[in-house]
């Protein structure tokens, strides 16, 4: 199944009734899930109630919303509708006369269809395989067999008439529909259509390990998620034999589903629960064995606890007392009702000696904390818990940024995936953020505190510089930076001395395969440097003490450098450390040089503060609540407009391909000429514009292989794949109906677009 889709499993209250509905994603929003119950459940989208985890879905959220995963359950209540007792009765009554007519056509229409067949018998017992489900065989008894009436076994997104299904469906195929029911099988959606490829006579053959061959074909048992548990019984061809003196193994590959796909190497485990594979025979040349009462296989039972397996003599905190694990005198144990787990009387502190007559029962770790509440007409106090807090007797003034230091990402870069090397499309080199947490949201540097970005088995994409380290040496046009680690940060902090040797690991193994040279635990140096994988360079105020290139104030891109080299030295702790040189390999003028900085200017790249950041501290200017480091603030940082002024900008202009291309999308015409009236305003917000423009609203990022629609809206094709194997074929922006063949008129010309304004934001995807 494509990991891009989840299934859920809905049931109603009182547990009777269960549907697992597949095709759906995260995004699938609630108002689209409720169609989807209305037949199994016969409950109108009126009256539908859905809860999960005690909240009631209401629409205009998504599954992601309420964190519903794969294979969770929904619960449903249907509402009654409210009518008196003499329309009650009249209801029932016409109600119960439907249904009795409906019955009878029914009964009808099955004498008419039931037609005789030359392999079964209504009633025979079968294995059946159940291919909307687990693609496995299941126990199951034929109750109808009538002719096929457009009867598929073939899987909804299949549109292809010489597909591999259908070839496995016709390969043995009498014509007849055989309605089968499984055996004591919840996932089952009820009573099944098969055609006669995916019965067969109930297995009723064991076979000893002993008469096993290579090449056979058996029926076994194996669970595809967990191998080293019970799961579903699957034809199994045998590839290899292993038995040592205490194990017996199989070694197979399993054909799974209607098209029988084949998953090799799979380790069988239950090598005495072996059956051979039955044929289908006309009932002519049947004995009477194959009707007689066939074994009884195993299925797989989950156990009630994940942790212990019910094991009884196993202590378990999890389904027995949460203090001890002991799981005797059950009737002497209290249930919390907040995390429903369990203690014994004697494990409380205090111990207890009787079990409390309260209605509602809380541990302590889930009990409320009185001093926590306030009552009417009290003052807010500080709890015992936060009266401990080192906060509490601080006397410090720091305001740590106005909550800037620790905040949180509030968008994140979704043009290019994380692991992209070089430039971000739409960030120029000399952009400037006042915020390191700003600088995570571009996507030039993406951890919000970590000086370097990287993988150990792919490489460095960015590191800042920011003279955490005595040994760097900034020089500009190139530089020599120190690796990390060798420093003790236990306790929550942010920096330390070097207390120890740094190793070739981790971030500094990432730097060093940047190299254009092999790994070298003694280091290297590259023969063609700028040969090697780009690295984004940030530097911060903080290194303004020691370099004259770092900028005075916030974080500074200052374009693409590649090392030269790298090699291990004593450090001015006398702990050896990883040394770096890189080198500056970027067309693009350095910001501090006299081109860059008149680059800038006419770009207008100026200082950017997070939204409301501004207004916030002239707002409090106005008021007199600054700190006196607030009053130390220049006039340009709280945007005056008195400072502005006028600005010779570049003229961007879009390149002659991309210009014609743009014509040809004829299509989005009027999205373009919106896009184009910001040109003038310069190549970033050109780019911020596209981006906004061009987004898919299902997956919220830029369309990547788009398909325009006829109300001139474009949407994924994945994107739009999922909702039509969802059966929703209809506009995700604006519900207007939609052709099943439009996923085939994919719009190449704004795809080549797109990959010429943000080159390699497909990655990925």
């Amino acid at each position: 199944m494509n990991k891009r889709y989840m299934w859920i499993k809905v049931c109603s209250m009182d547990g009777k009734v269960s549907h697992r509905v597949h095709g759906l994603s995260k995004l699938t929003k609630i108002e689209e899930l409720r169609p989807l119950l209305v037949d199994k459940f016969d409950a109108p989208i009126e009256r539908q109630r859905l809860y999960y985890r005690g909240k009631q879905l209401e629409d205009g959220h998504s599954l992601f919303d309420y964190d519903v995963g794969i294979n969770d359950t929904i619960q449903i209540f249907v509402r009654q509708l409210l009518v008196d007792s003499q329309e009650k009765s009249a209801i029932i009554e016409d109600t119960n006369k439907e249904n009795h007519d409906a019955e009878k056509a029914q009964y009808q229409n099955s004498l008419e269809e039931q037609v005789l067949s030359k392999y079964y018998e209504v009633g025979d017992l079968v294995d059946a395989k159940d291919i909307k489900q687990h693609g496995s065989w299941f126990e199951a008894k034929i109750v109808q067999i009538k002719p096929q009436k457009q009867v598929s076994q073939c899987v909804p997104e299949c549109q292809s008439t010489l597909c591999q299904h259908k070839i496995n469906e016709n390969k043995f195929d009498d014509g007849l529909a055989y309605t089968v029911v499984f055996d004591d099988y919840e996932d089952s959606e009820g009573p099944q259509d098969l055609k006669l490829g995916f019965l067969r006579p109930r297995a009723r053959h064991l076979i000893d390990y002993d008469n096993i061959k290579v090449g056979d074909l058996v029926m076994i048992n194996y669970n595809i998620d967990s191998p080293t548990e019970r799961g579903y019984w699957f034809d199994c061809k045998v590839t290899a034999l292993k038995q040592t003196k205490h194990k017996k193994e199989i070694i197979g590959t399993l054909l799974i589903g209607a098209q029988e796909t084949e998953l090799e190497n799979c380790k069988i485990l239950f090598t005495d629960e072996v059956y051979a594979v039955e044929n289908n025979t006309l009932l002519s040349e049947q004995s009477g064995k194959q009707n007689e009462e066939p074994v009884v296989r195993s299925k797989p039972e989950e156990p009630k606890c994940s942790r212990c397996k019910d094991n009884p003599a196993r202590k378990c905190r999890e389904c027995s007392c949460r203090l001890c694990g002991g799981k005797d005198s059950p009737e002497k144990q209290l249930v919390c009702d907040e995390c429903g787990f369990c203690f014994h009387l004697w494990c409380m502190d205090p111990p207890l000696t009787e079990i409390p007559e309260e209605e509602d029962w809380y541990c302590p770790d889930c009990k409320n904390d009185e001093t926590e509440v306030v009552r009417a007409g009290e003052k807010l106090k500080a709890s015992k818990k936060k009266s401990k807090m080192p906060s509490a007797n601080s006397s410090t003034s720091r305001d740590w940024g106005k909550g800037m230091a620790c905040v949180g990402r509030t968008k994140e870069c979704t043009i290019v995936p994380p692991n992209h090397f070089g430039p971000i499309p739409g960030v120029e080199v000399g952009s400037m953020w006042k915020f390191r947490v700003q600088v995570s949201e571009s996507g030039v540097h993406r951890p919000p505190v970590a000086g370097i970005h990287g993988r150990d088995k792919e490489g460095a994409y960015s590191i800042v510089l920011s003279g955490g380290y005595e040994d760097d040496l900034d020089e500009g046009e190139e530089f020599k930076y120190t690796g990390s680690g060798g420093r003790d940060l236990s306790g929550n902090k942010r920096c330390a001395e070097q207390s120890c040797d740094q190793t070739l690991t981790r971030m500094n193994k990432a730097l060093a395969l940047n190299c254009n040279a092999k790994l070298n635990k003694d280091g290297a140096e590259a023969e063609d440097w700028k040969g090697g994988k780009p690295v984004r360079v940030v530097r911060n105020c903080k290194g303004s003490k020691h370099s004259k290139y770092a900028p005075t104030e916030g974080n500074r891109y200052d374009g693409i450098y590649k090392i030269v080299k790298y090699w291990q030295e004593k450090g001015k702790s006398g702990y050896l450390v990883w040394r770096y040189l890189l080198r500056r390999d970027d067309p693009i003028p350095a910001p501090w040089t006299k081109a860059g900085k008149k680059r800038s200017l006419e770009l207008g790249l100026e200082m950017q503060y997070p939204e409301g950041y501004l207004e916030k501290n002239e707002k409090e200017d106005e008021d007199g609540t600054a700190t006196k480091t607030q009053g130390k603030r220049k006039h340009s940082d709280l945007g005056s407009d008195s400072t502005k002024k006028k600005r010779k900008t570049i003229a961007y202009s879009l390149s002659s391909d991309v210009e014609n291309l743009i014509k040809k999308d004829s299509v989005n015409k009027k999205i373009w000429d919106e896009c184009l009236e910001v040109v003038s305003e310069g190549a970033q917000e050109f780019l911020k514009k596209v981006e906004s423009c061009f987004s898919c609203i299902c997956c919220q990022e830029v369309v990547y292989n788009p398909i325009t629609t006829v109300c001139s809206h474009n949407i994924c094709k994945s994107c739009m794949g999922r909702s039509f194997k969802a059966e929703v074929y209809s506009c995700p922006m604006c519900r207007h109906d939609l052709e099943k063949n439009i996923l085939k008129d994919k719009n190449e010309t704004l795809q080549k677009i797109l990959s010429s304004l943000f080159p390699g934001y497909e990655a990925g995807r």
